[in-house]
């Protein structure tokens, strides 16, 4: 008999049930389980670079290991300025295999907003995208970050240039210059990962008690606000998705990735990387929103899932060509 005090679960489908039981384990752990247990799987698809999950999972622990070795304390704070792009899920796992705390940032924000949210968090260091370098570069000395880890977009390509626009910035087929002097508290994402030693135990966690997340808020009512959300939150969160879409562990999706993982909300973050993570898929990541990418894209890779904004949906729907596409077999 339903709980009158829940009147909501009147509308629940058959299958879905009132309740759930959630684990009660790092974020993490579900990455180290899928990178042991099913190495070859494919984990990440971006522009012709694959990569399977004892490849990402390799590449976590090494990076994991250098904010280690860079002074990285159990719940400091780490933001991480990325688009969609390997980088982006490697930072974001490093991080909290590393006990710390990742602060999503936008990378569209001007340097006022960037100081306020790196200041307010308390970061003490930042992964970001060389493009976004400079905005960074000219905060630090107001702020509390003391190592900024850089990468560029093809730092994990399979080719050296690129024949899409360099993620925000208005440049084509190559990347942006931006000038970067690697020292003392400047570091490359990539030297990093290759100089990285490989045992790298992951830092015990609190599933219920320890944050892994400070979420800002959009700031349209005020100053952006960091949502505190532990291991367990986003535990929770990623397994009710899963159920409500009727998903299992080991699951064969291939989800495209067109949200931004990061930014100001954390639908991107949840309905296509943890959950992909969680139940065994693999992410076709797109760095940029473009509907005839989007659709080249389900045309070439034949996604399971595309989860979206509505603006999203209705660029497809009116893409002019969109009946040149075969997007169903």
């Amino acid at each position: 008999m339903t709980d009158r005090r829940k009147r909501w679960l009147e509308h629940y489908p058959e299958e879905i049930p009132p309740e759930l039981n959630y684990d009660e384990k790092p974020l993490y752990s579900y990455l180290v389980e899928a990178g042991e247990q099913h190495p070859g799987k494919k984990a990440l698809h971006f522009l012709g670079k694959e990569m399977t999950y004892g490849q990402l999972l390799g590449d976590v622990k090494k990076l994991a290991a250098q904010l280690s070795d860079l002074g990285l304390q159990k719940g400091e704070r780490v933001a991480i300025m990325l688009p969609n792009c390997p980088q982006s899920v490697i930072g974001y796992y490093a991080v909290l295999m590393a006990g710390g705390v990742v602060v999503q940032t936008n990378p569209l924000y001007v340097e006022r907003e960037l100081l306020h949210q790196v200041t307010d968090s308390g970061a003490k260091m930042i992964i970001c995208l060389d493009s976004v370098f400079p905005r960074v570069a000219r905060i630090q000395g107001k702020t509390g970050l003391k190592n900024i880890i850089v990468t560029a977009i093809q730092d994990y390509l399979p080719f050296s240039k690129m024949n899409v626009i360099y993620p925000f910035t208005q440049k084509k087929g190559k990347q942006p210059a931006v000038k970067i002097t690697y020292g003392k508290s400047i570091h490359s994402f990539k030297a990093l990962i290759k100089a990285a030693r490989e045992n790298f135990e992951p830092v015990p966690v609190d599933a219920k008690n320890d944050l892994a997340l400070l979420q800002y808020t959009g700031g349209t009512t005020g100053p952006a606000k960091g949502v505190m959300l532990t291991h367990f939150n986003l535990v929770a969160n990623t397994t009710q998705m899963g159920r409500w879409m009727e998903r299992k562990q080991g699951g064969e999706d291939r989800i495209l990735s067109a949200l931004p993982f990061f930014f100001f909300h954390v639908y991107g973050m949840t309905v296509a990387m943890n959950f992909s993570i969680m139940f065994l898929s693999s992410m076709i990541i797109i760095p940029k929103f473009s509907a005839k990418d989007i659709l080249k894209t389900i045309e070439n890779q034949k996604p399971t899932l595309f989860p979206g904004a509505p603006t999203m949906y209705i660029a497809l729907i009116n893409e002019p060509d969109i009946k040149r596409y075969d997007l169903f077999n």
